[in-house]
C-alpha cells in the first residue's frame, strides 16, 4: 500500500474549534425498561435523549447500532430521525457498528454483510463521512455476568486461513462500495480478532488494499485487558499511518509482575495509561484528517466523554 494510501494527501480543513468530535451513545441503552427498542420509539423520545447530548456541549454524535440501527430505518423513519437530529442541533460524522455486524459471524455472516452495505448507503444519505466495522462477536454468557466484560474471554476469530481470506474479501467489497460513495471505512481493533493487535491490523488493511479502508486505532480495547499487551506507544507508531475514524477512550492499567497481577479500570483520556497527546500528535503528523468518537464505560459516561472532548481540543491544531 502506498504512502499516499496510508496517510492521505490533503491537508485537513479543521482546527481545534471545529474538528468533529462525536459523543458515543453507549451510555444509553438501546433497550427500554419495558423491553421495547429505542429503534421503535416516537421521534420526540429520541429528541429527549439527544438533548442530553447537546446539553453536554456536543455538536456531533455517532448513533452506533447498539442504540439505533440507522441502516434499518424505513425511509420515512430515517427522515424523522434526521429531522430530530437537525432540530436539536447535532450532526453525524460517522456510523459505528457493534456486536451484530461481523462479516465472518458463524451464523449470520451473509446477513451482516448485507447490513454493512446498508450502513454505508445510510451514511452517504445522511451526510456521514465514515463508518466503523469490526470483526468481534456478541457477548458470551460469561461476559454478561462480569462487571467489566473484558475480564472474560469473548468470541475469537478462528485461526483458519480460509476464514481470514473471507474476512479480507468481504471488507474489500465493503471498502470499494464505500469508496465509490466518498465514505471511509475504519476497522475497529478488538482483542482476539484479525485486527486485534497492531501488527495484525496493519497486515489486514494491507491485505484488503483499498485506499478508503483504514484502522480505527481503538487501543483502549486492548490496554484494558487483564493480560500482557504490547505497549501503547509501540502500537501507535505502527497504526497512525493507517488511522481513520478513531474511537478514543482510556484506562488505568496496573501491572505487578511479582504478584502476577494485571488490572485495569476506565478513566478519562487525560488520566489513563495511553498518552493521547503524543498519540494524536503522531497521527496528525501522518496526515490524520478524520473525526473522533469519545467513548467511556461506567458511571456518567456522557459527562466523561464531554471532558474528553474538551481535552482533545487542547491537542488539536489551532
Amino acid at each position: 500500500m502506498s504512502e499516499e494510501k496510508k496517510s492521505g494527501c490533503c491537508e485537513t480543513k479543521w482546527n481545534r474549534d471545529n474538528w468533529p468530535i462525536a459523543a458515543a451513545m453507549n451510555g444509553f441503552s438501546g433497550v427500554l425498561p419495558d423491553g421495547s427498542l429505542v429503534q421503535d420509539q416516537p421521534a420526540d423520545h429520541w429528541a429527549a435523549t439527544l438533548q442530553q447530548v447537546v446539553d453536554a456541549g456536543f455538536t456531533e454524535f455517532d448513533p452506533s447500532d447498539s442504540w439505533v440501527r440507522v441502516a434499518d430505518f424505513s425511509p420515512s423513519r430515517l427522515r424523522d430521525f434526521m429531522y430530530v437530529v437537525k432540530t436539536v442541533g447535532l450532526t453525524i460524522p460517522a456510523i459505528s457498528t457493534t456486536r451484530k455486524a461481523s462479516v465472518i459471524d458463524p451464523v449470520n455472516a451473509d446477513a451482516y454483510l448485507a447490513y454493512n452495505h446498508r450502513v454505508i448507503d445510510a451514511a452517504a444519505e445522511i451526510g456521514a463521512k465514515a463508518v466503523s466495522f469490526g470483526l468481534f462477536g456478541e457477548f458470551t454468557e460469561e461476559q454478561k455476568k462480569h462487571l467489566w466484560f473484558w475480564t472474560a474471554d469473548g468470541v475469537k476469530n478462528p485461526d483458519d486461513p480460509e476464514t481470514y481470506k473471507k474476512a479480507v474479501s468481504r471488507i474489500r467489497e465493503l471498502g470499494k462500495h464505500a469508496q465509490e460513495l466518498g465514505i471511509e471505512v475504519s476497522l475497529e481493533m478488538y482483542e482476539d480478532t484479525y485486527i486485534g493487535t497492531a501488527d495484525g491490523a496493519v497486515k489486514f488493511v494491507n491485505d484488503v488494499d483499498v485506499p478508503a479502508v483504514g484502522i480505527n486505532a481503538d487501543i483502549g480495547n486492548l490496554v484494558r485487558l487483564h493480560r500482557p499487551v504490547e505497549h501503547w506507544a509501540s502500537m501507535i507508531d505502527k497504526l497512525v499511518p493507517y488511522a481513520k475514524y478513531w474511537h478514543v477512550k482510556n484506562y488505568m492499567r496496573i501491572e505487578d509482575p511479582a504478584q502476577n497481577l494485571i488490572c485495569s479500570y476506565p478513566t478519562s483520556l487525560a488520566l489513563g495509561i495511553i498518552n493521547y497527546r503524543v498519540a494524536i500528535q503522531k497521527a496528525l503528523a501522518h496526515g490524520y484528517k478524520s473525526a473522533f468518537l469519545c467513548e467511556h464505560y461506567g458511571g456518567d459516561s456522557l459527562t466523561v466523554c464531554a471532558m474528553n472532548r474538551d481535552y482533545l481540543r487542547t491537542i488539536l491544531p489551532r
